[in-house]
């Protein structure tokens, strides 16, 4: 269960599920690197006898997480895809899925070029548009996905709509809440089944970590999930487990930077004349700001931005910037730049990418917390290089 008793956000995330060690007293939750337990008795033990099916560093994070998302429970993977994958698990042949039309690439591919193999189906709607939900529900849909923001064009739907809808036709609600973290965004809280994160971003936060999780307020859920979790085994090491507790520690404090610097970059590219449009959802521009601040309780660190011209001027100008590295994946204390019509969204068909808008000319900022003048001029000297036609 989650730790009740620590009320505020900072507090959960140093202490909840985190006890001295008591064999020595550490504060720090010691890696326990054993795959194997040993028993008195058979069958009795001390809560552990297999790694994959417990892990005592593994369950400290899964206990903090849990308390975090303001959840009963919380089951770590060792991806997020493997996370994904898992939740799929919770379905049989025959059933329909509904996703967001913006999503992460990873998972589109996961759906539609391997889950759907095995017998699921999959229709992609945009959540956010009045009726596109309803509409593509069939007596076969029992899951729907949706991320908010999505990814990359951060488009916000409404989470306690959407769980209205899913509640009333029985239909298991999955929200990908990795762009903003527990800290900003509680998607139990509206109404959402399960939340579930790319670990690897905002909540480990230092770039060395690929681990998913999952939270949930419902029993029946997570022992279904626990279940999976076991028989698939898709568990993180041990380690991943202690750095990404590590990493939690810190999250409540790295995002308000994150926000910060990202807030400030979005409201410089606005005005900068060789950028066509900027997106980010604490811009009074967003298309869904006010909702943005009606459920979320900060804006986060992705900002998209499209160039004016096309992938020679998008080519340049990420050649051309220093600070910011070139590379995917999100959510470090260091700031990244990709294209995502290249590299995160490659896999989407191209006649998709340009159904949702990601052209060659957007730009996708994971924003970290350099100080934000080096950031500003960083993009300032790489735009110079930049002539649109």
């Amino acid at each position: 269960m989650a730790d009740k008793q620590y009320k505020g956000f900072g507090t959960r995330a140093l202490h909840a599920g985190v006890l001295p060690d008591p064999s020595s007293g550490a504060v720090i939750t010691p890696i326990s690197l054993s795959t194997t337990f040993q028993q008195s008795s058979p069958g009795v033990h001390l809560g552990y006898d297999y790694s994959r099916s417990g892990n005592p560093t593994r369950d400290a994070f899964e206990k903090n997480i849990a308390a975090c998302e303001n959840a009963a429970h919380a089951l770590a993977f060792s991806s997020g895809l493997a996370a994904t994958a898992t939740i799929t698990h919770l379905l049989n042949a025959g059933d329909h899925v509904i996703c967001m039309d913006d999503v992460y690439g990873g998972t589109r591919r996961q759906f539609t070029r391997i889950t759907a193999r095995h017998g699921l189906t999959f229709s992609y709607v945009d959540f956010s548009k009045p009726g596109a939900l309803e509409g593509a529900i069939t007596p076969k849909t029992k899951l729907a996905w949706l991320e908010t923001p999505t990814n990359p064009l951060l488009k916000i739907t409404d989470i306690a709509m959407v769980a209205e809808i899913t509640k009333k036709h029985n239909i298991i609600f999955v929200v990908d809440n990795t762009f903003m973290s527990p800290y900003f965004q509680n998607p139990l809280d509206l109404g959402a089944d399960i939340v579930m994160h790319s670990v690897t971003k905002f909540i480990n936060g230092h770039s060395d970590v690929v681990m998913g999780v999952a939270a949930t307020n419902k029993k029946e859920l997570f022992d279904d999930l626990k279940f999976l979790q076991n028989g698939i085994g898709a568990v993180p090491s041990a380690f991943d487990a202690f750095l990404a507790l590590r990493g939690v520690k810190t999250l409540h404090i790295r995002m308000r930077e994150h926000e910060r610097n990202a807030t400030k970059i979005a409201e410089y590219l606005t005005k900068h004349p060789k950028i066509d449009k900027v997106v980010y959802p604490g811009l009074p521009s967003h298309p869904q700001h006010e909702l943005a601040k009606k459920q979320m309780k900060g804006f986060g660190g992705m900002l998209t931005f499209f160039l004016k011209g096309g992938i020679n001027e998008s080519r340049v100008f990420l050649e051309k910037i220093k600070i910011f590295a070139l590379a995917e994946s999100l959510g470090g204390v260091e700031s990244l730049i990709e294209l995502p019509s290249v590299m995160t969204h490659a896999s989407v068909p191209a006649e998709e990418r340009a159904k949702l808008g990601i052209s060659d000319s957007l730009i996708r900022l994971s924003v970290g917390i350099e100080d934000v003048d080096d950031l500003i001029a960083d993009i300032e000297q790489a735009l110079s290089h930049v002539h649109p036609k």
